[in-house]
């Protein structure tokens, strides 16, 4: 390893066509902050960027799909991304975006040195275009039916289902995006990067120089590099991006994988006007890019071939891409809204954030795609955060202040047995690991070194039982060592202690909210989450008085989960802005109405179901959304009862249902039925239910 004296960590510049999801987190950015703040932690320089890409095809589709601009759309979700990334704590320096006017003309002029240097050619080709809306078609406007795994919806530069890069010509049945129409081809005139001269030095760059990288780095770059690479257009036609800064271009904006990973350099020059050139242009520095599988050619192959043409930039150190994210078993897709938002979940669970921050990197696809499910959240929380950590220190601060008045006992170094020792062994051990861990981005392996080091330390305290020895005490007896049991519940409290403060400076790379309540907790300063402190047997001072415990994890419930799930399958289910139209008035004490027909009651099909889940609507005094289980399926109605009900005490009820109820929208939330309920003289409701349960889906008569 080559010596360096600062760092320069990079994230993948995510679109500003959207929100962000659970799979963009796992694959980068949250990968990327737990290093940087490791790095932090050990007083390293080191500077870490990011930054909304704002010039996609994607941006352009999504201003057409709403009948807007693509100005308007980039505001819109920058700053939705910029907001969510901070509430989740991950810690940029800067968070740039690439409209901003450094990154157009950072990236004018790099385009404007390689040109300059004779390194482009200028080629005139035939290009889609689609004849209805007159205009080329970029890459992303163009579908058609991939190659390699027979996908009928590719993309003229990738697959999103197999991850292929490709280019327009090689799609099967091309179509336009725009109109749907098949394109023409039309002569255009376009720059080309000859990527290809450049093979001998990635060869020898990557396959030689850098055999450390993870195996599916390194492999797809030898897949590329095998197969032969070739020249790459660097300009497309357009009217949205970086204009290309050269005569008779009109109409011309540079490629994005051109200008994106420029938004890098920009950003720095953003943050740092005066001393950026000592992160990019000195040998002295390790620059790290996280990314996603799906950006590995770019961060690997184009973007240091750019750099070496250009000459005056360092190389980076290493790409630890990780692989894809999946959802519930199935690929996470935002257009069918197969996806857990972000800025939904922040909304959803206040004060959870590094539960999501810890269930994700347990399941970081580190080594191959993994997948996200709310089962697998809520053990997580309930069963390792709650049950190990959680309980681990909040034992150890009930029984101090229980036991110790609050304060740090003393260590009687003459009692001190093998458990004792073997506690502080295992904090330095843990200490080393994670070293080691974090230095080969094994994030997940040195996440599960800190619980698994909680988890010793409930083990220690179940088999010292201090609050047996303090019964002892009380009695003024001695164990059959002839140690006295204060001397005992000292050690024993005093090694707890020391092995707390020790996992809050271990896990607030992983979990800063969580490290934040325990500082607090013991009434220490930001010096102590220095890296140097971990591992060290004295971090609290005998004698020095802690705050009472407070609880750092909470326990998820089945309903919260229930709700989520429905939120998945209901994609109607997260619009909590629209405004209502209308209310559901249920059945009340009131004239009897017109007669019918028999016929006309046989339309109605009542069924039995039970309320799986239960919360209030947004703005709405007087309306629940409730999650129904219907037998073969779970519904979701919303229901005026609020002024009547708490939302925890009607889950597990059974009510009737009128199953083939037109749907309804209210609030934004589509109703599928309506509960049956009675209203007695006092005006207060009752369910309409079974006498005794029965089961779900039955059909009352």
């Amino acid at each position: 390893m080559r010596p360096y004296n600062r760092i320069l960590v990079t994230a993948a510049l995510p679109y500003a066509n959207g929100p962000l999801h659970v799979g963009h987190l796992a694959g980068c950015y949250l990968p990327a902050d737990i290093y940087v703040r490791w790095e932090r932690a050990k007083q390293k320089d080191i500077v870490f960027v990011g930054g909304s890409d704002e010039h996609g095809v994607p941006i352009t589709i999504r201003a057409m799909k709403e009948g807007t601009t693509p100005q308007a759309i980039v505001d819109k979700y920058h700053k939705l991304i910029k907001e969510s990334f901070e509430k989740l704590g991950i810690s940029f320096d800067v968070y740039s975006r690439t409209s901003n006017v450094i990154h157009h003309e950072t990236s004018a002029d790099f385009f404007t040195k390689l040109y300059d240097d004779g390194m482009f050619e200028e080629r005139e080709t035939e290009q889609y275009y689609d004849e209805e809306k007159e205009t080329f078609l970029a890459d992303r406007y163009i579908t058609g039916t991939c190659p390699v795994c027979s996908n009928p919806n590719a993309y003229g530069d990738q697959c999103e289902k197999c991850g292929s890069s490709l280019s327009p010509d090689q799609l099967i049945h091309p179509r336009s995006a725009l109109s749907n129409n098949p394109p023409i081809k039309r002569k255009t005139k376009h720059w080309y990067f000859p990527l290809n001269e450049f093979e001998p030095f990635l060869n020898e760059w990557i396959l030689e120089g850098h055999k450390e990288w993870k195996n599916n780095v390194y492999g797809q770059c030898k897949s590329w590099l095998t197969s032969g690479l070739q020249p790459r257009a660097m300009t497309r036609d357009s009217q949205w991006g970086v204009k290309v800064p050269l005569p008779n271009a009109e109409g011309k904006v540079l490629y994005v994988w051109f200008d994106a990973p420029i938004g890098y350099i920009s950003a720095t020059k953003e943050l740092l006007p005066d001393t950026w050139k000592q992160y990019w242009q000195q040998d002295d520095t390790k620059l790290v890019h996280f990314i996603g599988k799906d950006n590995i050619v770019f961060h690997c192959i184009i973007f240091p071939a750019m750099l070496k043409a250009h000459g005056s930039f360092v190389l980076p150190d290493n790409v630890p891409a990780n692989e894809f994210l999946n959802l519930e078993g199935d690929k996470v897709s935002t257009s069918r809204n197969w996806a857990v938002w972000l800025h939904e979940y922040l909304h959803d669970f206040p004060g959870c954030e590094d539960v999501l921050r810890y269930y994700l990197t347990t399941i970081a696809p580190e080594t191959k795609d993994s997948d996200f499910t709310w089962k697998g959240f809520q053990d997580a929380n309930n069963s390792e955060l709650v049950a190990v950590f959680g309980n681990f220190v909040n034992r150890t601060f009930v029984l101090m202040h229980k036991l110790c008045g609050g304060k740090v006992p003393p260590l009687h170094l003459e009692d001190m047995d093998d458990d004792d020792r073997n506690v502080f062994n295992e904090i330095k051990r843990t200490k080393h690991q994670l070293d080691v861990l974090l230095e080969q981005y094994k994030f997940r392996d040195a996440l599960f070194e800190v619980i698994d080091l909680a988890r010793k330390g409930n083990q220690y305290m179940q088999k010292k039982e201090p609050w047996i020895k303090a019964k002892a005490e009380q009695l003024n007896e001695r164990n059959a060592n002839g140690i006295i049991p204060q001397n005992s519940i000292d050690n024993t409290l005093h090694v707890c202690l020391q092995l707390c403060a020790n996992l809050a400076v271990m896990i607030n790379p992983f979990l800063p909210h969580t490290a934040r309540k325990m500082m607090h907790m013991m009434k220490v300063v930001d010096k102590m989450l220095d890296w140097q402190n971990a591992g060290k047997e004295k971090l609290l001072s005998t004698g020095y008085s802690l705050r009472a415990p407070e609880l750092l994890f909470r326990k998820i419930e089945d309903a919260e989960m229930a709700q989520q799930v429905e939120k998945l399958r209901n994609p109607h289910a997260k619009d909590i802005v629209e405004e209502a139209k209308d209310e559901i008035v249920e059945a009340t004490i009131a004239p009897i109405k017109e007669e019918i027909q028999f016929d006309d009651f046989a339309k109605l099909d009542l069924r039995i179901g039970t309320i799986i889940a239960a919360e209030k609507v947004a703005k709405a005094d007087k309306l629940l959304r409730l999650s129904i289980d219907m037998g073969n399926e779970t519904r979701t109605i919303v229901s005026g009862i609020a002024m009547h009900f708490s939302p925890e005490d009607i889950v597990g009820r059974q009510v009737t249902v009128v199953a083939n109820l037109a749907p309804r929208k209210m609030r934004g939330i589509e109703s599928q039925g309506m509960i049956l309920m009675a209203e007695d003289a006092d005006g207060k409701l009752h369910f309409m239910q079974p006498a005794n349960n029965i089961n779900n889906g039955s059909t009352v008569n």
